[in-house]
């Protein structure tokens, strides 16, 4: 079966040279990457596997492509993949997989995007696939991913919080350039590394959908693990809303236990106003006791923190570049 290339491919991009090698800087989405044209058009850095067409577009065999060792999306989606397969095989691959030579192996190349898009190819039993190739480091490998997976809504809470946590800890960077580099808000970067914190069962049914990311993070609100329990217990059986999750949380936190058969019908209840600002400032500084005294015309905030990091983020967001 005859290929179409698919798009402008490397060919619109690079001018051929008759008389001697040339040398071109693409983009790449995370910086420009250097590509030598060979006389007769074929780019001089690309191995003798891949094919190139006439339209300079590049071809991979399929069974050469090997996951993203970063890839930090680990589950996927059956029916979806089946639907994408059957889209394959009427329209073709719209889009090339961006991969990189493995290290020290010959015909084998890392998916830096596209997995899904691969697998779904392997699905339709095609034996090539459209491909770009690129060079990237271990960071750049993940952010890349990363960022193809946020735009798509591909990954569930649980993989997009890891993605952040290690950007973090591998590029030495901030939450706030997380993301910048991803595109989302600090709070909403600092919203999901918290939820790393939840017991490995809880997390198992954010993943499979039993609870919402703010179910989650109600349950995060919660000081005593006994009361987390009780309160994960009634969100499965009972079906709370994240609002009354938030509720219960402020009881449990103010001395109304869970376990308790009665409660206190007199024991004065936080105001609304004043429990969600507290949960505001949690969200902002990331730390999980922001504690309001009184009321809205006196009283104090107290923020308690457990770590070095928690005080730096803490500073960084009270004093800034100050």
């Amino acid at each position: 079966m005859a290929k179409k290339a698919l798009g402008k491919g490397l060919g619109a991009l690079i001018k051929e040279n008759p008389e001697a090698n040339e040398e071109f800087l693409i983009s790449t989405g995370l910086g420009l990457h250097s590509v030598q044209v060979a006389k007769g058009g074929r780019p001089a850095n690309v191995p003798a596997c891949i094919e190139v067409d006439s339209d300079g577009g590049l071809w991979c065999d399929v069974n050469m492509l090997k996951p993203n060792p970063k890839q930090p999306r680990l589950d996927f989606n059956a029916r979806q993949l089946e639907e994408l397969c059957d889209s394959i095989k009427q329209n073709g691959i719209l889009q090339p997989i961006i991969i990189e030579p493995v290290e020290d192996k010959q015909n084998e190349f890392y998916i830096i995007a596209g997995e899904r898009r691969t697998r779904a190819a392997k699905m339709a039993g095609l034996d090539k696939v459209p491909v770009q190739l690129r060079k990237f480091d271990d960071q750049q490998k993940l952010e890349y991913a990363l960022i193809e997976n946020i735009q798509r809504a591909d990954l569930n809470p649980i993989e997009e919080a890891t993605a952040y946590y290690n950007l973090i800890q591998m590029g030495d960077l901030t939450q706030d350039e997380v993301a910048r580099r991803v595109g989302k808000n600090r709070s909403t970067v600092a919203n999901a590394i918290r939820l790393l914190k939840l017991p490995d069962d809880i997390k198992k049914s954010l993943i499979a959908g039993q609870i919402s990311s703010g179910h989650a993070r109600a349950l995060l609100m919660v000081k005593n693990d006994s009361d987390m329990r009780i309160l994960f217990g009634k969100i499965i059986g009972s079906g709370l809303s994240v609002r009354e999750c938030e509720q219960l949380a402020d009881v449990y936190n103010n001395g109304g236990r869970a376990a308790s058969k009665k409660t206190d019908k007199t024991k004065r209840r936080k105001d609304p106003d004043v429990a969600l600002f507290e949960q505001e400032l949690r969200n902002l500084f990331g730390v999980k006791d922001v504690n309001f005294k009184g009321d809205t015309t006196k009283g104090s905030i107290e923020i308690k923190f457990t770590s070095k990091k928690d005080f730096d983020r803490i500073y960084e967001v009270l004093i800034g570049d100050k």
